[in-house]
């Protein structure tokens, strides 16, 4: 094609490409010489094919290049795997093989020790012994409960459940936190024995490395033996044979399905499905066991209804006491470690904790000596003990020095009548609710009260005597105890600063104790021994109440910090105003009525005494009788309160009248051993303390009655008796 032609052609494309389609198409039908020299078929297809070929030959040689290097890739990543598998399966069994579970052999909890202040070995905290019981000994029904409700999968699975497992790690991961789901009766058995029971992986790494060890060495009839006879019940009790007499008094062979049921159900949480505390809980749990013993076909329908309609019927044996000494002491230290540090009751019996104290082994020591002379005591009636309870602490730290929890046989996790008794505490509590906060707003001891006819609101106390007076001084009121005196003060400064100031003391009181009776210690609840001597020790502290407390810290076997106390003190007055009050409690204990405490020492203190309830069996009794009395009190070193009655009062079961001073002399007696190697020293004076009008309680005192006004706060003669022209109109808040 010569230049013009190929000049017309480019103008033909630009302009219409009708002439270029044209030649493209003569182009593309342009005859091909055939194979073997024949001539092509004028009007063949083009053969597209053979213009492409390289290229999809080169894109199937790329994807099966990139098909064998994924598959290379997948063999390498498996080979990888299965070879870190096998090391690591290789290390985890050799892991295994050095993991010492000899100690099933002698399947013994590690004791806990209990420090003393000293920090000697004071007592020692274990379980009672376990009576181990062979396998086929032990009901069939009760291995079925503990099976249905513990390891459905026990005689199924090799220790661990990896179904179980995986349903728990779904749980965690749903919950956002690693929770105690998935183990089995080889696994606890594992934690109780060789472990902590803290809830972290490394801990469930090493639980599941003893199950299977354990799983490797013993058949599983050997290993529920082993958990059945080693797992804690409550109450102290390890073992099922030691859980059927704590519970029912009869060997585990004689065990009914219902019993068996309740035993089964206990290993979870001993001491909140506890059936001695717990009873609606426990039987929940109970039948929660039945029902799955039912679902699981180890019992039929009848046997499942027959179950549990029976209540929990306890027969339960005398306990076994702890070892070593100090019963009430120790009890009070397994609260304390549950209540403010987050123990469970199997932890620290199990766990070989060491545990230190505030206790002072030769104040415990001689309180015990008094609490086992009965000639100290009234005599009991034949069907009953008479009770006391009392506890002494160090007021200057609020650390406890000693503590006893009942008369005669101490037996383990007992009522405590130092820390559990609710009792009204009767004029003990006089100086709380009245006397401490009128101090405080101004009054001293020569201020006069009012001692006369009273009827506030339809509120009319009385004392024993039936007497009034008209007038008396606050020393005087409080001296002799009186009653009229003290309601009608009480009503002068308000309700409200009486309750304050018992409040500021550490005790809480309820709303329905918002009346003029907290005077004369008429509370709807009532107090134990340890909350009044706490209350009281703010008074011997110049106002400072230190919490009062059993546990310094506690720490591993091996001497690893857990806990530590850290107590924070609290000011419930002014030091001024706490040594007038100390002033006046001397008094008491030197020529009022607590006389029967004195010491030949520095000490103070208050008696209170209740009556007995106004009902038709005690009619005839009157106030020749009482239901309870205290002595609160103490010395410059120490605060002591003591508490004596009968558990269940009744017209056979009260105390006489010479019974009511027997809590002073137990004051006496306890304090004066465990002072006995103390020198006596006086009650400090505070620096913001300024002596006012001393009225020694031995001198007649109405020359101070007859003293012009008082200063702001006090009452004078003319105040009384305005206010008895104008009484009935004023009422209580």
């Amino acid at each position: 094609m010569n230049r013009a032609m190929r000049h017309h052609a480019g103008v033909a494309l630009l302009m219409n490409r009708e002439p270029n389609k044209e030649w493209n198409r003569n182009r593309m039908t342009t005859a091909r010489p055939g194979p073997s020299g024949l001539p092509p078929k004028p009007d063949a297809k083009p053969n597209v094919a053979d213009r492409t070929a390289p290229t999809a030959r080169q894109s199937g040689f790329k994807q099966r290049l990139k098909a064998l290097n994924k598959k290379r890739t997948w063999l390498w990543l498996g080979g990888t795997l299965l070879l870190s598998g096998l090391i690591l399966t290789s290390a985890a069994a050799l892991w295994i093989r050095t993991l010492d579970i000899s100690k099933l052999e002698h399947p013994l909890p590690e004791p806990t020790l209990i420090m003393d202040r000293g920090g000697k070995p004071a007592s020692q905290l274990s379980s009672s012994r376990i009576i181990p019981v062979p396998i086929e000994q032990i009901p069939l029904e009760l291995r079925n409960a503990v099976i249905a409700v513990e390891d459905q999968r026990f005689y199924e699975h090799a220790g661990i459940d990896l179904w179980s497992i995986g349903r728990a790690l779904l749980r965690d991961l749903r919950s956002g936190s690693l929770q105690e789901g998935g183990s089995t009766l080889t696994q606890q058995l594992a934690k109780n024995m060789f472990l902590q029971s803290d809830k972290t992986l490394s801990r469930k790494l090493k639980e599941a490395g003893y199950a299977l060890k354990i799983n490797l060495t013993y058949s599983k009839d050997e290993i529920l033996e082993l958990y059945l006879n080693s797992i804690y019940f409550g109450e102290g009790r390890w073992g099922v044979e030691g859980a059927a007499q704590e519970y029912f008094a009869k060997p585990v062979q004689e065990l009914t399905l219902e019993e068996s049921a309740l035993i089964a159900a206990l290993p979870k949480a001993p001491t909140a499905y506890s059936p001695a505390k717990h009873k609606d809980k426990a039987l929940e749990r109970r039948n929660l066991v039945l029902r799955l013993m039912k679902e699981q076909q180890f019992i039929s329908e009848a046997a499942y209804n027959e179950a549990t309609a029976k209540p929990i019927m306890l027969k339960q044996n005398s306990q076994e006491s702890l070892k070593g000494k100090f019963p009430s002491y120790v009890d009070y230290v397994i609260q304390e470690a549950a209540d403010l540090y987050g123990f469970t009751e199997e932890q620290v019996l199990t766990s070989g904790l060491r545990i230190y104290t505030e206790l002072d082994p030769q104040v415990q020591q001689a309180m015990q000596e008094v609490y086992a002379n009965d000639s100290l005591f009234p005599e009991s009636k034949p069907d009953q003990l008479m009770q006391s309870g009392g506890v002494i602490l160090d007021h200057r730290t609020g650390g406890i020095r000693a503590m006893v929890g009942a008369r005669g046989p101490q037996v383990y996790r007992g009522f405590n009548h130092a820390t559990q008794l609710r009792r009204q505490p009767g004029s003990s509590f006089k100086p709380l609710a009245v006397y401490g906060p009128a101090l405080e707003r101004g009054y001293n001891a020569s201020s006069p009260l009012y001692d006369g006819e009273l009827n506030i609101a339809g509120y009319q106390p009385r004392d024993w005597d039936g007497r009034t007076r008209g007038q008396v001084t606050l020393q005087e009121a409080l001296l002799r105890s009186w009653n009229i005196p003290a309601v009608w003060l009480l009503n002068e400064i308000g309700i409200d600063a009486g309750i304050d100031f018992v409040r500021r003391s550490g005790i809480a009181l309820p709303q329905a104790d918002r009346s003029l009776s907290i005077a004369l210690g008429g509370l709807s609840e009532g107090v134990s021994p340890l909350q009044m001597a706490q209350a009281y020790s703010a008074i011997a502290n110049l106002g400072v109440l230190q919490p009062a407390h059993v546990i310094v810290k506690v720490t591993t076997k091996d001497g690893l910090p857990l806990v530590e106390a850290q107590p924070q003190p609290a000011k419930v007055t002014q030091p001024a105003v706490a040594y007038s009050l100390t002033l006046l409690l001397q008094e008491v204990v030197k020529s009022g009525g607590g006389q029967a405490a004195a010491l030949g020492r520095p000490a103070a203190g208050k008696s209170g005494t209740t009556q007995l309830p106004a009902t038709k069996e005690f009619a005839d009794i009157g106030t020749s009788g009482s239901k309870d009395a205290w002595f609160v009190g103490y010395t410059p070193e120490l605060t002591a309160a003591i508490w004596l009655g009968y558990d269940q009062t009744d017209r056979n079961h009260y105390l006489t009248t010479s019974g009511g001073a027997v809590p002073a002399t137990l004051f006496r007696e306890v304090m004066g051993r465990a002072l006995r190697d103390t020198p006596a020293v006086p009650f400090p004076v505070p620096l913001d303390y300024t002596q006012r009008n001393p009225v020694p309680a031995s001198e007649p005192q109405q020359q101070e009655r007859d003293q012009g006004k008082p200063e702001k706060g006090k009452k004078n003669n003319t105040d009384i008796r305005e206010w008895i022209k104008n009484k009935g109109k004023k009422n209580h808040d």
